[in-house]
């Protein structure tokens, strides 16, 4: 294991959309520096992803100074966003929890609205020290975590991906792979381990920041959604429900919590310590 690294980084300024690449990232405690601190809603106050719009997919979301966001889709003009001052918040909700979230600009609603066809607001995580807490069964006292699904980092490996792609092409659907690694939205993608090596690990490092494995990542029908044209097929799921169904989860890739802070690099070593 002592040859594995850091292969790439991946941040997405606001959850569903498509985010960026870029060659190191600083590791807060909740998460990279700006990823996920933004979400859309529907008028209910719930969160809005590419489970219910896969078009979301089609849409980007580039990180400015400060954390504001410049928003790009087919068909419409960019729209920059700046972070919007924490006056008045709106009662959002994510995966059954509540969490406050200050309200963007009419003019962002107005712009994913007609993008979507459906009623939205772009909501900001204004202080993600205070404002969601790492489900305690896993978290230690005062976790938290941005609008990631449940956890500050998701890890995947690329030869997992491969042994993946290798069971996709001996299946049902066949013509879906291979499938590439944008599918499963990750933070952070290691290279040269073992396939499902990191089913074992508990505690690593990558370059000089501290990590902790918090459970295996169930997976949706997200990654069934090609990020590149929006349609939806059957793989991986078909696939993952045949072969790696762990604890009534389809599992792939791993959550991780920071033990401490730091910058992160491609190319960093990565330390199995556990």
């Amino acid at each position: 294991m002592g040859n594995a690294e850091l292969r790439s980084i991946h941040v997405h300024p606001v959850k569903a959309l498509r985010g960026f690449s870029p060659r190191e990232a600083l590791v807060e405690p909740w998460g990279l520096a700006g990823d996920r601190r933004w979400v859309l809603i529907d008028d209910g106050g719930k969160v809005v992803t590419q489970r219910e719009h896969p078009r979301l997919a089609l849409a980007a979301a580039e990180l400015l100074p400060g954390g504001g966001v410049r928003l790009s889709a087919p068909g419409h003009d960019p729209l920059t966003v700046a972070v919007p001052e924490p006056v008045t918040t709106v009662a959002t909700e994510i995966f059954g929890t509540k969490v406050d979230a200050v309200p963007g600009p009419d003019t962002a609603h107005i712009w994913c609205s007609d993008y979507l066809g459906s009623a939205v607001r772009l909501v900001h995580m204004d202080d993600p020290a205070t404002r969601r807490p790492v489900d305690p069964a896993y978290a230690l006292p005062g976790e938290t975590v941005s609008f990631a699904d449940n956890y500050p980092l998701l890890l995947t490996s690329e030869a997992s991906l491969d042994a993946l792609n290798s069971l996709v092409a001996q299946g049902d659907h066949p013509d879906e792979g291979p499938l590439p690694m944008n599918r499963f939205r990750p933070n952070v993608v290691v290279a040269g381990t073992e396939a499902w090596a990191e089913d074992d690990w508990s505690d690593v490092t990558i370059g000089e920041v501290a990590f902790r494995v918090a459970k295996k990542c169930g997976r949706c029908v997200v990654t069934t959604t090609d990020q590149g044209t929006a349609e939806r097929g059957k793989e991986p799921l078909r696939t993952l429900a045949r072969h790696r169904r762990i604890d009534g989860k389809l599992v792939f890739g791993q959550n991780l919590l920071p033990r401490s802070t730091g910058t992160i690099r491609i190319g960093d070593p990565v330390r199995i310590l556990a």
